[in-house]
């Protein structure tokens, strides 16, 4: 009995002594902490522990290490390890912990018996090995991918080698193909080649693509990174070459060479005038063609130098359309003082680009797709100037424009269409508004880390787009409006104020600027309006279209600066509205007058001085308040 009661408090006692064993060994472990790291290289923020315990996987999720609240970084490891080596990585051997010179470290070392705290092991890395490695993955290529194809990675980390056999990619089981690269740039382009500038990946429609672009401080994955590959360059058909963006250039191209036979063909056309807008004309119709004809692959190849001459129009349309509008609205000489001013950075642009069309053709292809700081410093000049250049001219065409159409209702008696030059400008607006997008974005590409060719590439073809619009414009109001081409010489009104950008005398009647209106009293300007009023009614000059200020005062054997004074304070109206309310009032009683009632309103319009429908409309609903219809309670149709 003592026996058995002897036993049984020894086997109690035993099994507690097992638990606790077993209770100490599951909880002693030893706890691995990083107290403090180096900036990383990439946006991955995850350390991982590779040591010959885990056979040194460097990204085994059983091994990253759990980042505290305080940014220490820990991992608890089994206390039954009493010794191993390791090293800290970011998940792959790419991006392994080096010395802070960025050179490789030797291996940690833990040893337990030597370890002056073997339960807690505080490190700190000082920095990272130098060169994260990029594992790309090509899981899909475009159908007529030849068999037999080898491709190549080509980048700014090889000088864009095209046929790199150190970049060549391996073909796996998978169908899939791969390749590392190691680089520690930070902004790493790339390509894929089969092993030629000639064969290289492009667009869906076959022409080239922007560079493919990685941020080293922004990209999380640099492993099996996924890669399509929508085409190649030489393996595209002529139909998608020609998209419909590529076919609307080429007819406004055509519509250029169009409007050069047609606007000359115009019977009484401003010749001296419109030779400006012809040659501009045949300017956009040379800078749209070479802009499609070099984005075509073989002809970029074999003639690289072409795309460099579209960047001239940033230059050159700017003054050739500013001396359009003066040459239209003002009297200045075909070759105004000082022209050649206008054409000094033009000539300055041809310098700066002479080295690169001087280059070799291999060269040049280089700079450009490697976009070479030499060639990307040109553009990024030549771009910020060719803005704020094209920016005021303008700023001095609408200027014009406007200046024009005020003092032309003080001087003349009809309305000049104007309205394609305001579509004009509407069109270069919209350019210079994306233009300085464009700008602002590739600035913004340069200082912060993020991809902007694409869009950037889009947005230039916005551009363009938009910019050849102006011949479908021009075109239209050729066919629809001939007359805006017809400003004639002596219609085009005096300018009195004197600046620089637009000429003080015109083509019209000049009036010294010298000269003043004469004071006149009360009584002598009624009666200089009673004579005015009886010679309207009696001789009817209003019925001239073309009647002008001083034509009228030729007449009435009076000055024009008189007869205005007359007209603004007398009848407090301007010149264009003063021989407006007569048409009007004349167009009334011929309307109403049986004998005209085979007439159309139109025609009855055209008797009374009016040279157009849209100006007839425009003064009986200002002088009326409503349209001719609405007076008349449309009691004659037109035809």
């Amino acid at each position: 009995m003592r026996s058995q009661a002897f036993i049984k408090p020894g086997k109690f006692y035993l099994l507690i002594f097992c638990f606790l064993m077993v209770c100490e060994a599951a909880v002693a472990q030893i706890r691995v902490e990083v107290v403090r790291v180096a900036p990383f290289i990439t946006a991955n923020t995850r350390i991982f522990l590779a040591c010959d315990c885990n056979h040194w996987e460097p990204g085994g999720l059983s091994y990253e290490l759990i980042r505290q609240e305080n940014g220490v970084y820990f991992i608890n490891l089994p206390d039954s390890l009493t010794q191993f080596k390791y090293k800290f990585t970011q998940g792959s051997w790419g991006l392994v912990e080096g010395n802070a010179d960025r050179t490789s470290r030797p291996d940690r070392s833990y040893n337990k018996s030597s370890a002056a705290n073997p339960k807690v092991v505080r490190d700190t890395i000082q920095g990272w090995e130098a060169k994260p490695t990029y594992r790309f993955v090509v899981n899909k290529l475009p159908a007529n991918t030849p068999k037999d194809a080898v491709l190549y990675i080509t980048g700014n980390f090889n000088n864009w080698n095209p046929s790199d056999e150190s970049y060549r990619l391996q073909k796996q089981a998978d169908n899939t193909f791969r390749i590392a690269v190691v680089s520690d740039l930070e902004q790493f382009e790339y390509k894929f080649t089969r092993g030629d500038w000639q064969n290289v990946e492009g667009q869906e429609n076959g022409k080239a693509r922007p560079n493919r672009v990685l941020f080293r401080s922004t990209v999380n994955k640099i492993d099996n990174i996924p890669v399509e590959i929508i085409s190649w360059e030489d393996l595209s058909g002529t139909f998608n070459f020609f998209s419909l963006y590529d076919l609307l250039l080429l007819f406004s191209a055509f519509q250029c060479l169009l409007l050069i036979v047609a606007i000359p063909s115009i019977q009484d056309y401003n010749r001296k005038a419109n030779l400006w807008l012809v040659i501009s004309i045949a300017f956009i119709a040379v800078m749209v063609g070479i802009r499609v004809v070099s984005d075509y692959r073989d002809v970029a190849q074999t003639y690289t130098k072409l795309l460099l001459i579209p960047d001239f129009a940033a230059f050159l349309y700017a003054p050739l359309f500013f001396f359009y509008i003066r040459k239209l609205l003002f009297k200045t000489p075909t070759f105004p003082d000082k022209w050649w001013l206008h054409f000094l950075l033009p000539l300055g642009q041809l310098l700066a680009y002479m080295p690169f069309f001087l280059s070799e053709k291999k060269v040049l292809q280089l700079k450009i797709v490697n976009h070479s700081p030499d060639l990307q410093t040109l553009y990024i000049i030549t771009g910020i100037i060719a803005l704020g250049t094209n920016t005021w001219y303008w700023f001095q065409c609408r200027k014009m424009i406007f200046t024009y159409k005020r003092q032309y209702t003080t001087l003349a008696s009809d309305e000049q269409n104007l309205q394609y030059l305001s579509t004009v400008l509407v069109i270069q607006a919209i350019c210079l508004v994306f233009w300085l997008f464009s700008g602002v974005l590739s600035a913004a590409g340069q200082i912060f880390p993020f991809e902007t060719g694409y869009i950037t590439s889009r947005s230039v073809d916005f551009i363009w787009f938009v910019f050849s619009l102006i011949p479908y414009f021009l075109g239209y109001f050729a066919i629809h409006q001939p007359e805006i081409f017809k400003i004639a010489n002596d219609q085009i009104v005096p300018f009195f104020n004197t600046e620089e950008t637009v000429p003080s005398e015109t083509n019209g009647l000049t009036v010294p600027e010298s000269e003043k209106a004469p004071d006149i009293s009360d009584q002598h300007l009624q009666e200089w309006k009673e004579k005015i009023g009886t010679y309207m009614q009696k001789s009817k000059p209003h019925h001239n279209p073309g009647l002008t200020l001083g034509n009228l005062a030729a007449k009435l054997k009076i000055s024009p600066h008189l007869l205005s004074k007359v007209i603004n304070e007398a009848y407090e109206k301007n010149f264009f509205d003063f021989v407006n309310s007569y048409r009007i009032e004349d167009f009334k009683e011929r309307f109403e007058d049986p004998k005209n009632k085979h007439f159309t309103m139109l025609a009855i319009a055209f008797e009374v001085g009016f040279n157009s429908k849209t100006a007839f409309n425009r003064a009986f609903k200002k002088m009326t308040g409503s349209t001719p219809r609405e007076y008349f309670f449309e009691s004659r149709l037109e035809d």
